[in-house]
C-alpha cells in the first residue's frame, strides 16, 4: 500500500516545540500528516526515525542553555540506549504495507470459490472501506484512485484474487520494486509451492 510520493514533504520545515527559531528541513522520506505532523505510518521506520532524533535535538539545543546554568551536586544515572530496535513498536509504512498485503490476501485465498451475491456485495463493501481508513492517508488515496480506475472484481475467488494481485504489482511498480507472477497467487497465498517447500 505505501505508495511513492514520501518525498514530497521534504523541503518543509519543522521546529521543536519551545524552539524559537532554528528550522530544518524535514529527513528525505518523511510524510506530514494532514494535521502537519510527521506521520508514521506514512513513513519509513528510518525517516521517522531521523526525524525524531533531529526533534529531539532541536529541542535539547532550546533547552541548553537553561541545563547549561543549572549546577548541582547529584550524580545522576543514566540508561545506555538500547542497540536493539524494539519490535512492539508502532507500525511504519512498511510494515503495514507487508501486514496489509498479507491480510488482504489472505482474504482472497479464503474467499468462496462461487461467493453468493450477498458475498461479492460484502467483500467489495470492505474493500471501499478499508481503503478509506487505512493508516497511511497517502495510501489510502493512492488505493482509491486504483479501485475507481481498476474496479473491484469479486466474482470468484480466482477473479478476486488476480485483482488484488494486479492491486499490489501496481504499487510495486510504483516502487520500483519486482512485480508477482499473478498466474501464481494461489501457490503463495492458498496451497503452497508445488515443491512442497511451504508443508
Amino acid at each position: 500500500m505505501a505508495d511513492d510520493t514520501q518525498d514530497n514533504q521534504s523541503a518543509t520545515s519543522i521546529t521543536s516545540p519551545g524552539a524559537t527559531a532554528t528550522a530544518q528541513p524535514l529527513p528525505k522520506g518523511v510524510v506530514l500528516d494532514k494535521d502537519g505532523k510527521p506521520c508514521r505510518s506514512c513513513s519509513s521506520g528510518a525517516a521517522f526515525a531521523a526525524w525524531a532524533s533531529q526533534a529531539k535535538k532541536m529541542k535539547g539545543t532550546a533547552t541548553a542553555t537553561a541545563t547549561a546554568t543549572a549546577t548541582t551536586a547529584t550524580t545522576t544515572t543514566t540508561t545506555p540506549p538500547t542497540t536493539r530496535k524494539r519490535t512492539d513498536c508502532p507500525a511504519d509504512v512498511e510494515t503495514l504495507g507487508r501486514s496489509t498485503w498479507t491480510l488482504l490476501h489472505s482474504i482472497a485465498a479464503t474467499y468462496p470459490r462461487t461467493p453468493t451475491q450477498s458475498q461479492q456485495n460484502d467483500l467489495t463493501s470492505f474493500i471501499r472501506l478499508f481503503s478509506k481508513f487505512y493508516p497511511c492517508w497517502v495510501c489510502a488515496e493512492d488505493f482509491q484512485e486504483y479501485i475507481e480506475k481498476e474496479k473491484i472484481k469479486a466474482g470468484s475467488r480466482d477473479e478476486f484474487g488476480n485483482w488484488l494481485c494486479e492491486a499490489h504489482n501496481e504499487v510495486n511498480r510504483k516502487l520500483g520494486k519486482p512485480t508477482f507472477d499473478c498466474s501464481r497467487w494461489q501457490e503463495r497465498w492458498k496451497t503452497g509451492w508445488k515443491d512442497g517447500s511451504c508443508d
